[in-house]
């Protein structure tokens, strides 16, 4: 592990190499380090994403978890994972998905949101912000925020 960090920092001091995922496992501290990362088609999307999340829902509390920006109010309600912030060893898509931690249990997005193997989490990848899209972000995101509330009081 020491070797590890030793190599990322001589990485990061160097200005003629730029740090890379898989270049030493690099950490975000703040979700701007993270956004700085990105290249700007994904940097660009995700902003999108990040103002729509906090327009629709202004209560959600906003932190790095796995590398990227989670969002929560009492729980984990939903995550944007840029293509370019790996999970493994290579890039597997393009653009951002935007995933909802207890995407199994949203009745709106069935046919919308991806499952693949997964229990519980649910995604969709996004390359561009289409009006239907943002349409059905909102929907999903308020039956989220209703479904926290009720996992508060003690309802499933």
């Amino acid at each position: 592990m020491r070797q590890r960090t030793a190599t990322t920092n001589r990485q990061a001091q160097s200005p003629e190499v730029r740090p890379t995922m898989l270049a030493g496992g690099l950490r975000f501290a703040t979700v701007q380090e993270c956004l700085d990362f990105l290249p700007p088609d994904e940097r660009a999307l995700t902003g999108e994403l990040r103002e729509l999340l906090m327009q629709e829902a202004p209560e959600l509390k906003e932190r790095i978890s796995f590398n990227v920006p989670f969002y929560k109010v009492r729980r984990d309600i939903c995550f944007l994972w840029p293509a370019s912030v790996l999970w493994g060893r290579r890039k597997t898509y393009d653009g951002v998905r935007l995933g909802f931690s207890y995407g199994n249990l949203l009745q709106s997005g069935a046919g919308y949101l991806e499952r693949a193997d997964r229990k519980q989490v649910c995604w969709r990848e996004l390359t561009a912000l289409m009006p239907t899209d943002e349409r059905m972000i909102r929907t999903l995101l308020r039956e989220a925020l209703r479904l926290d509330a009720e996992r508060a009081g003690g309802l499933r």
